[in-house]
Order: C-alpha cells, then structure tokens, then sequence
C-alpha cells in the first residue's frame, strides 16, 4: 500500500476511534493492524484490503450488552464503505471486500470467512486474547459494571457461561475457545502462547479465591 493513503487511513481511523471505551480504542485498532499485517504478509493476503479492514472493523461499536450489538460489525462495514468512497487514491473496486472482511469479525455470529482477507483480519481481531484479553475484558466490565466473577460458581463448572453478567465467564465463552477457531496458521502460532498465558492466570485466580 502507498505509504501516504495508509497514513490517511490511520489519520482518519483514529479521527473516528472510541477513546472512551479502553477495550475498544485506537490502541485496540493499532494492535489489530499489526496482527493483521503480520499474518497478511505471511499468508500472502492482499495487504490494500487488510489495512482499511482492520483499521475500520470497530467503526461502529455497541457495547456487548446493548440490544444493538449484534449489529455492530454490518454498521461498521456499511460506514467504512462509504469513508472508502470518499479517498480519492483507494481503489473502489476493493471497498466490497473491505466491507465483507468487517462484517466477519463478531466472534458470537460465528462466520467463517470465504476470503482469505476475511480470514486475515478475523483472526488479527481475534487474538486480542491473552494478557491484552484480560485487560480489556475487565476494562469492558467497568463500563457494562457487571460482576468480577459468579460467587458461587466462579469457574464454570456446574453451569453455562454467562459473559455479559460476569466478567471471568467470557474466558469460558470466548477467549479459551479463540485459538480453535482462527483461520491461518500464523494466527494459530499465536494464539498458542496466549491461550496458555489464559490458563496460567485461571490458576492463579484460583489459588487466591481459596486464600493461598
């Protein structure tokens, strides 16, 4: 991509980031790029549609509880399609592929993504697991003041997660299942140390819930 359109893209997604919102921020879209093209250049995606993609996925943003959420990656997709319309050096025939590669990223509609660029930026939003996946899990229960875990039941083990009641169940939900789901090999290769890093940090909850 020329290095001036990527900077006007950046200069315009940060224009519109969500700073009030630590989960979902333009450092969380910095990230996102860098996964992205991380695993573009390694898979062999085309990089023109994966930057505006990744750059853009978040553009509209519900909170996970809001009626509205599900909703979010289609506004997201449909808004980044009109943005591209309007940047004289983006090619207008990619905006649909960029507009497709958003609209795969929620984790809960489960799309598997036919386009390699779908895969790509799916995958580079979704290992945002982690360390960065438990601050922004609880960055997010701030703002939706939901409860830290389930006293009775703090790990799941005699009922089904409840994501958007308790904070700890959306590793159960989601962030444990990540590394299963993504798409390309380099992500997978990722997501290994993350998940583990995920396991580690359970166990230690553990041991301090019982007071050791």
């Amino acid at each position: 991509m020329n290095p001036l359109l990527k900077t006007e893209l950046l200069e315009l997604a940060k224009k519109y980031s969500h700073d009030e919102d630590p989960a979902h921020d333009f450092e969380h879209i910095l990230r996102v790029l860098r996964n992205a093209e991380i695993i573009a250049t390694k898979e062999g995606a085309d990089i023109d549609i994966v930057i505006p993609a990744a750059l853009f996925h978040d553009l509209v943003n519900y909170p996970k509880n809001h009626p509205k959420a599900k909703l979010s990656s289609n506004l997201s997709a449909q808004k980044t399609g009109k943005l591209l319309g309007k940047i004289k050096n983006y090619p207008k025939h990619k905006i649909p592929f960029v507009e497709y590669a958003i609209s795969c990223c929620s984790f809960t509609k489960g799309i598997v993504p036919t386009s390699l660029e779908g895969k790509v930026v799916q995958d580079a939003d979704w290992l945002e697991i982690g360390a960065i996946g438990i601050m922004r899990t609880f960055a997010s229960t701030g703002i939706m003041k939901r409860p830290f875990y389930h006293l009775e039941d703090p790990f799941c083990k005699r009922r089904k997660p409840e994501p958007f009641h308790y904070a700890l169940d959306l590793f159960y939900a989601r962030l444990l299942h990540v590394q299963e789901r993504l798409n390309t090999k380099t992500a997978k290769a990722l997501a290994k140390r993350r998940t583990a890093f995920l396991k580690t940090f359970l166990e230690e909850l553990k041991l301090e819930l019982q007071g050791k």
